[in-house]
This record gives C-alpha cells, sequence and structure tokens, in this order.
C-alpha cells in the first residue's frame, strides 16, 4: 500500500472525487472483496435532536485502517445543505499516521454508485440499459455518471419530485451526450427500462410497478428498517420469481425495503457472495428472473475507496 509523505493530505469534494475513477474503484471493490484481511465491525448509528444521525463507520485491512464520520440530516433535503456531511479518516496500519483525508459525501455517493454499478454488471441481464433513475439528488447524479462510465449507458429516464432537480439531472445527462428524458410516472417508465436505481430521501414507497423477467433495480435510498422506496409487493414478486442480492450481511438489520416486505433477509446472498462466485467460474453466473440488488451502506465499501484514492495519487505522484 503507498505511503504518499510523511505528512497526510486533505482533499476536497473534487480531488476526492479524481482519486476515484469509476473503473479504478470498481476493480478496488472487487478486490476488496476476495481479501481476507479486510475486518468491518457494525457501523455505529447514533440518534441526534431533530431526527438526524451520526455514523461512525470503521473498518481496516492489513495495512490502512478508516473511520468515516458522517451525519444525515434529512432536514436538510430541499436546502443548500446537504443532507450527509463528514469525512473519511485513513491511517497507516504500521505507525498509526494520517495517509488521507477524505470528504466523505463524495466518498459515499462514489462508492455507492460503484457498488450499484459492479452489481449491475455482474447481474444485470440487460445492462445496457436505459436507465430509469428515481430519484435526481446527488445520488442519482452519482449512478448516472458510473453506469454511463461503466455499462456503457446511452438513455436514461428520470423521475423526481422536484422538478429542477429532474432538469437538472437531465441536462446533465445531455452534456454527456446520453439521451435524457423526464417522466412524472415511473412505474410507467419501468416497462421500457430494463435498468433501475432508486435513490430517493426513502419517505414513502415511490415504485410500485412489477418488474419483469429483464429488470434489474437498484435500489440504494433506505438503509435503515424504517426508510422504504419500493412497494412490499415489488419486492415479494422479486423474491418469488427472480432474485434479490444484498449488499453485505449486514443488510438483515437495515433493508427496510425488505423487511417491510415481510421477507427474511437473511436467505438472500450477498454481493461477496456473487463476486466469489464469478470468481471461482471465472464467468458471471446469471439466473432467469428480475433482480433487485437492494444496497444499505458498509465500511467496506469506504476503505475500497480509501485503497482506490492512495493508489491514484501514488500514480499521480510517480507521473509527474
Amino acid at each position: 500500500m503507498a505511503d504518499l509523505s510523511p505528512e497526510s493530505r486533505v482533499l476536497g469534494p473534487a480531488e476526492t472525487a479524481a482519486a476515484l475513477p469509476w473503473p479504478a474503484l470498481l476493480q478496488e471493490l472487487v478486490q476488496l472483496l476476495l481479501d481476507d484481511q479486510v475486518h468491518v465491525p457494525a457501523r455505529l448509528v447514533q440518534p441526534l435532536p431533530g431526527g438526524g444521525s451520526l455514523f461512525v463507520m470503521p473498518a481496516h485491512d492489513a495495512h490502512i485502517a478508516i473511520t468515516k464520520l458522517i451525519t444525515f440530516t434529512p432536514a436538510n433535503t430541499g436546502s443548500a445543505r446537504p443532507t450527509i456531511q463528514g469525512d473519511v479518516i485513513v491511517t497507516h496500519v504500521a505507525t498509526g499516521t494520517r495517509a488521507l483525508l477524505l470528504d466523505g459525501p463524495t466518498v459515499t455517493a462514489r462508492r455507492t454508485a460503484a457498488v450499484s454499478a459492479l452489481a449491475a454488471q455482474r447481474l444485470a441481464p440487460r445492462p445496457e440499459g436505459p436507465l430509469l433513475i428515481v430519484g435526481a439528488g446527488v445520488q442519482g447524479r452519482a449512478h448516472l455518471d458510473a453506469f454511463a462510465d461503466v455499462l456503457d449507458v446511452k438513455a436514461a429516464v428520470i423521475a423526481s419530485r422536484s422538478e429542477a432537480s429532474a432538469d437538472a439531472l437531465a441536462l446533465h445527462a445531455q452534456a454527456r451526450g446520453l439521451r435524457a428524458e423526464i417522466t412524472t410516472d415511473p412505474d410507467a417508465a419501468l416497462a421500457d427500462c430494463p435498468l433501475v436505481v432508486t435513490c430517493t430521501p426513502a419517505s414513502g414507497v415511490a415504485l410500485r410497478a412489477l418488474p419483469g423477467h429483464g429488470h434489474f433495480i437498484a435500489a440504494v435510498g433506505a438503509f435503515t428498517p424504517t426508510m422504504v422506496e419500493l412497494a412490499p409487493a415489488l419486492c415479494r414478486h422479486v423474491a418469488h420469481t427472480g432474485r434479490v442480492v444484498v449488499d453485505t450481511p449486514q443488510a438483515l438489520h437495515e433493508a427496510g425495503d425488505l423487511l417491510q416486505a415481510g421477507l427474511d433477509v437473511s436467505r438472500f446472498e450477498s454481493l461477496a457472495d456473487v463476486v466469489r462466485i464469478d470468481a471461482a467460474f471465472h464467468d458471471p453466473v446469471t439466473l432467469a428472473g428480475p433482480v433487485l440488488f437492494k444496497s444499505c451502506g458498509w465500511a467496506g465499501w469506504d476503505l475500497a475507496a480509501a485503497r482506490c484514492a492512495l493508489q491514484t495519487l501514488a500514480g499521480s505522484a510517480k507521473g509527474r
């Protein structure tokens, strides 16, 4: 693992994003899932007055340790303040010295979108899209960028409760050369979009239509038992006719969409299971039926981002 210099570096949002290019980040996610030296304790979620939460998320491998400290403040939705704020602290295991300080919201957005893209890469029957994005905030934009860069998606349909947010994301998509349109009815749009991402504030059901055999849905907005984006009937339909995959076994206690559908989350495979099976057989294993990938977040993803950032920065230093 690269040791950049005796002095740690502090990266702002733009620098953090630049240190996490999508292909390298996806590759590091795979390497992390195959690394037996990775240890990730359960995260601490401390409720705060006013409805917010403080997340303390540690993880380490044989070389570095990270702690992500972020606040989640739903009351900031629709304001100039972001709902997620904080930092990722990266330290060297051997010396205890700090190597990097990364922008927490940027890490969260990019690693979450990269995990969804990795899942779609391995599981989506039709990964070329078009892509339906339900929720046009920070995660909506990150997922559009990741899916365009990694899966070569060419067209997106955007649904949002905020007309301004939908317009802004559509303009961003068009600036990237993608075809983009806005819909006020994501359920109707589902029929023409085999690739779906739901990344809403998860304060209520945002998608009810039942997916068909060629659909892949990445649901990332709900990461507590009380949050929900997908109708219970939709979740049960996929569980009975297709395949449900969770990002990690910790979703057992956090996957609000699945828990509120009355499903036994412990019976679903994780993304690590998928990656390890693919590695063993040297080819993605696909099954018939729709696929639901439920992502709740995990400090291991932040550790992968830190590893990727260190490698990117070390490569840049060598290139100078």
